[in-house]
């Protein structure tokens, strides 16, 4: 493969120091650079709930890391990345952040998983002067209030949701919408998204039901909402809680129609949801690639037949965005200089221009006052086991 138009996916970068990074430590040896390596930290959920993304999307970073690594490194250094797993407990990931940023002293926090974790870890990162890259979660938190070192990529949730819940009452006409949500930020904010477009719309909110992170019974909030006699049920989930709130509402009967967030959008809701997912409508920012689809480019196949051959599985949106999520951090590394700093590559991440490549991305740009790269959503639906556009990409 070549290095060319394999730069592009995913952008997040920070540096330097906002509020209270002494200046003595910019003057010293950067962390997490040597000689020959460039030394980057990310925290996964490999065991817990939200595994199902964090195992792709650590795929797709190790496959890029691989593809750098074996064509000379950055600037001479090879990309060493460190892993500790959450278990999507933001306890457990805040441990996993101070020994990543303290004990192994790494240059970056990469890719970061899931809501509660990434706004529980960013203090704990930001507050040792370390570059918090590309967090995978949708809230506002990631990059508000700004902070030099902290850069976001993914359509904020409320975006995405306000913008898909507009067109599907337009599209649909629904008159009334309730909601099922994670009782967290996740889900806080797709409530308070979903009431501001209910009260736009002069349409009610007829019922909200909500789970703590990390239930799998959903039998009272499906009669609870199945009870108000619902056209459309809002899912502030993720994958098994999407399975699981739209089966046991299925189980009651009822016949309307589900629309999940960005979180809600993964291969695994569609291919294991079985007929009750069927017909679940999700915002999504990437396409979801299929190898048999005859509308992919001859680069996008290759790079799925070499993810393949690699994890003996297929790649999803979150595989994409894990390998393009490193591109990018090699890109503005390449571009910091022979011997990068935070600042340094601050300054880069600031200057680059990442396109949308094979991957389907947006385009991503950052300034010294932007610190969310860019956005695009469209809504999708699950038709046989697969997830298909329903929707051309939205105005936002």
């Amino acid at each position: 493969m070549k290095r060319r138009s394999f730069v592009g996916a995913a952008g997040l970068a920070a540096a330097g120091a906002g509020a209270g990074i002494p200046m003595l430590a910019l003057a010293q040896t950067t962390q997490g650079v040597t000689k020959n390596e460039i030394v980057i930290g990310t925290i996964q959920d490999l065991s817990g709930p939200i595994v199902s993304i964090g195992k792709p999307l650590l795929n797709g970073m190790n496959m890029r890391i691989d593809q750098i690594n074996a064509a000379g490194g950055v600037n001479g250094r090879k990309i060493k990345l460190l892993v500790e797993d959450s278990g999507y407990d933001p306890k457990r990931a805040v441990l996993a952040a101070q020994k990543l940023v303290t004990s192994d002293r790494v240059f970056a926090m990469v890719n970061v998983l899931g809501t509660a974790v990434t706004l529980a870890t960013a203090p704990v990162i930001v507050d040792k002067g370390i570059l918090d890259l590309f967090p995978i979660s949708a809230h506002r938190g990631n990059w508000e209030p700004f902070h030099k070192l902290k850069f976001a990529i993914l359509t904020p949730f409320e975006v995405g949701i306000k913008a898909g819940l507009n067109e599907m009452i337009k599209r649909k006409g629904y008159k009334r919408v309730a909601i099922l949500y994670q009782d967290d930020e996740l889900g806080q904010d797709i409530l308070r998204a979903t009431e501001e477009v209910l009260k736009d719309q002069n349409l009610p909110l007829v019922e909200k039901a909500s789970f703590k992170r990390g239930a799998t019974d959903f039998a009272s909030q499906a009669q609870r909402l199945v009870a108000a006699k619902p056209d459309t049920i809002v899912m502030a989930t993720a994958t098994r809680e999407s399975i699981g709130g739209a089966t046991a509402a299925r189980l009651l009967g009822y016949s309307g129609d589900f629309l999940g967030s960005s979180a809600s959008f993964q291969a695994d809701v569609a291919k294991l949801g079985g007929p009750p997912l069927e017909g679940f409508y999700a915002i999504g920012e990437y396409p979801m690639m299929y190898r048999d689809d005859p509308k992919n480019s001859k680069e996008l196949n290759e790079w799925m037949d070499a993810y393949n051959a690699r994890f003996s599985s297929m790649p999803d949106v979150y595989s994409a965005t894990g390998w393009a999520s490193i591109d990018l951090f090699a890109t503005a590394l390449k571009n910091a200089g022979a011997e990068p700093t935070t600042e340094s590559m601050v300054n880069a991440l600031q200057n680059v221009k990442y396109a949308k490549t094979f991957l389907g991305n947006p385009e991503y740009a950052f300034g010294p006052t932007r610190r969310l790269g860019g956005a695009q959503i469209r809504v999708s639906q699950v038709k046989a086991g697969r997830w298909v556009p329903f929707t051309d990409y939205l105005p936002l």
